[in-house]
């Protein structure tokens, strides 16, 4: 027996050091353990415990963020503490929350230092967040550009493009009926939607297959490990490096090509390369054509990553609940086209405002699956939490969540479901706040950030494409529409895929399949 069994041999100082390690280690936990339940000074939030060093929480907080803040809120209130692989996160959670987070001072609170390690790798060197915060707000405000009512009113025919040309020529969408992998479909129409409408025709046709999986690529940096150890040589950052590079190559050559030919005009209305190409800081510095070309990545990942995940749940949600899905139609049908659907015209800017229920559905699943659970920033200076005896010191983070708002039934009535008419008679909570704050990049209503609903975040770093976002999210939904209905595979009702929180953004758990079955010809 004993020959068809291999032990492990340990020599005798072998066996001694590994029984000396496993009594350091068990010494180290209770010790840990015991410093948790027995020492905290009166200014420290109460704090989760956690077993394992420097560990801490991960593994509870990673299995679903949104779950544990509000496990932990009940518990401890909406101050607490908990560790993140050796670091001390502090949560304040609620309106006062996001509002003492968001809108702090920069003296006070820096997103730099959280964010850079993650996005710079991705984005590239001296934008976002690898630059001060007063040159961010500049390029924001360059950004916005292609932002305007103008450009906005400009996009809608272009979208509607993209998404029917893509119907047309993907095999999963052919015939009367079938089944498509919906996350899959809508990474690829956001991706094209963002870049033709941001970014022009000339990125767009540069939108190979090779261009999309460099995308791909540079897409897969966004790891949570990489907030840790963006820097790992793992497989996937030096596919992400790689991607980086190469995509940046791309519109430097385009740029490159332009100044050659003396053509830096372009339209000057929506070229958004030649809007960056001409564009000066306050310092009377050009903007470099570097730093041109790692604004377009970040553009396009920006305008794409918003859409990607939300346009995936928007049409979850829809397969889940066909009726909804043939309210939207039936909206279009009687708003657009006087109750006849073969008088359905292809869509412009205007249309939008006469789809109320469209507004909502989106609105309604960016509550539900905000794409972003946590909201960090690097205490800078020792902050006190105002009514409470709570001191947060430089040695923390502060963490943010909008979504715990949004989920909570204090603001909304059965706040796990999903119901797009719960917004028919909401009014905005910023509708008649007429205080405004320009952080450098146009003026915001002050009191954003004590919305219970704010996808988009709030304050100085508040996502500035939030009206490309329900543009393009809403010419998708109802172009589509247009021609498909929609239903779950085993056609149950309302019932949607779980979160995939492996991911940085909130989306569902892939494959995501759909049903669908083509319109019949209408009068």
């Amino acid at each position: 027996m004993a020959n068809l069994i291999a032990l492990p041999q340990f020599s005798g100082g072998a066996l001694e050091l590994a029984l000396y390690s496993s009594i350091g280690l068990v010494a180290a936990i209770l010790i840990g353990a015991l410093r948790q339940l027995t020492f905290r000074p009166k200014t420290e939030p109460p704090a989760v415990f956690h077993w394992i060093p420097y560990i801490g929480n991960a593994v509870s907080y990673g299995m679903d963020p949104v779950a544990f803040f509000i496990k932990y809120r009940a518990k401890y209130g909406d101050v607490f503490t908990f560790t993140l692989f050796g670091r001390k996160i502090t949560c304040y959670l609620g309106l006062d929350g996001n509002d003492f987070i968001l809108n702090g001072k920069l003296q006070d609170v820096n997103a730099e230092e959280i964010y850079s390690p993650l996005t710079t790798p991705v984005f590239g060197k001296d934008v976002i967040y690898d630059c001060p915060n007063s040159k961010l707000m500049e390029q924001k405000k360059f950004v916005k550009f292609g932002l305007t009512q103008r450009a906005l009113e400009s996009h809608v025919p272009l979208i509607e493009k993209e998404v029917l040309d893509y119907l047309k020529v993907t095999p999963a969408w052919k015939g009367a009926s079938g089944l498509v992998d919906i996350s899959l479909a809508m990474s690829e129409i956001t991706l094209f939607t963002a870049a033709r409408s941001l970014q022009g025709e000339e990125v767009r046709q540069k939108l190979t297959a090779e261009f999309a999986g460099l995308y791909h690529d540079l897409d897969n940096g966004f790891r949570p490990v990489n907030f840790i150890f963006p820097w790992l040589p793992l497989p996937q950052n030096r596919r992400r490096d790689n991607a980086h590079n190469k995509m940046r190559a791309v519109y430097e050559e385009i740029i490159s090509a332009r100044r050659a030919q003396g053509d830096v005009a372009g339209d000057a209305e929506t070229d958004m390369i030649c809007n960056l190409m001409n564009s000066t800081y306050k310092d009377g510095t050009p903007v470099p054509d570097s730093e041109v070309a790692c604004m377009m990545i970040t553009l396009l990942m920006g305008g794409q990553h918003s859409s990607s995940s939300a346009s995936a749940w928007i049409m979850l949600r829809l397969a889940a609940h066909p009726n909804i899905a043939e309210e939207l139609y039936q909206e279009q049908v009687q708003n657009l086209a006087g109750g006849k659907a073969r008088n359905l015209q292809p869509l412009s800017y205007s249309d939008l405002d006469k789809l109320p229920l469209l507004h909502n559905v989106v609105k309604e699943t960016l509550r539900l699956h905000g794409s972003i659970h946590s909201i960090l920033r690097k205490v800078m200076n020792p902050l006190a939490i105002p009514g409470t005896r709570y001191v947060i010191n430089t040695d923390k983070v502060l963490l943010s969540s909008p979504m715990v708002t949004a989920l909570s039934d204090e603001y909304f009535p059965d706040a796990k479901s999903w119901n797009p008419h719960r917004w028919d008679q909401r009014e905005d909570e910023n509708a008649q706040d007429k205080e405004t704050i320009d952080y450098g990049y146009g003026a915001v209503a002050k009191s954003s950030t004590r919305s219970p609903y704010i996808p988009f975040g709030a304050g100085r770093h508040r996502c500035i494409g939030e009206k490309f976002a329900y543009l393009n999210l809403g010419v998708i939904v109802a172009t589509i529409l247009r021609d498909y209905k929609l239903s779950n595979v085993d056609g149950r009702v309302g019932v949607v895929p779980a979160t995939d929180h492996t991911s940085m953004f909130a989306r569902p758990v892939q494959p995501a399949v759909i049903r669908w079955t083509r319109r019949e010809e209408t009068n």
